[in-house]
């Protein structure tokens, strides 16, 4: 099992990582939550990580803290929630964001998430609930986001992350027309593009 990664930040292509450890470069999947905390290209950066191993594939999910890492490691157990779509819900609200619709029922929220439709939204609710409140009670969950620069064109790289995380292309293309890129990074693109779509 690897649980944590040190070295260098090398390419942000979200939601793709790759960070250098002596020379070896780890592809790393991560939410946006975490990219958006992330420091500059060549930089030292520390994420805490699950490793998935499947018949066909082998794949590293990084987080900025354990909180976000044991966040994901909830939603994963939860029937019909595989790692794509825990990233999903991780990229498309806060912490306190999900753990608050679990605990007030509020379907409608959830499935403003790609790739969740209404029994799905139910599903994480009922299986959620008691799991999310006894870690919101612990402040299990809560972790400062800062947002970071990162060189890469905004506009493209936005409309690429969102259609990863499982927006439509021409839903991807029709946020971002929207947002203003001007002197703005692609996390801030993205972050605007994502609170616009799930209104």
């Amino acid at each position: 099992m690897i649980g944590r990664i040190v070295g260098t930040l090398i390419e942000k292509t979200p939601p793709e990582l790759l960070v250098d450890v002596q020379g070896v470069g780890y592809e790393i999947s991560a939410s946006m939550t975490t990219i958006y905390d992330l420091p500059p290209i060549g930089e030292k950066v520390v994420l805490f990580t699950h490793f998935q191993v499947k018949e066909d594939s082998q794949t590293l999910y990084g987080f900025i803290d354990k909180a976000e890492r044991a966040l994901f490691r909830v939603l994963i157990k939860v029937n019909g929630i595989g790692p794509k779509m825990a990233l999903a819900v991780l990229s498309s609200m806060s912490s306190e964001e999900l753990i608050a619709n679990v605990q007030e029922s509020d379907v409608t929220a959830l499935t403003r998430i790609p790739g969740v439709g209404k029994k799905t939204a139910e599903r994480l609710i009922i299986e959620l609930r008691d799991k999310l409140g006894q870690a919101a009670k612990a402040d299990l969950f809560s972790a400062p986001a800062v947002l970071k620069q990162v060189q890469a064109d905004p506009r493209q790289e936005a409309e690429a992350a969102l259609i990863a995380l499982g927006y439509k292309p021409q839903e991807a293309a029709k946020a971002i027309a929207n947002i203003p890129v001007d002197g703005a990074s692609s996390e801030d693109v993205i972050k605007a593009a994502l609170k616009a779509m799930l209104r």
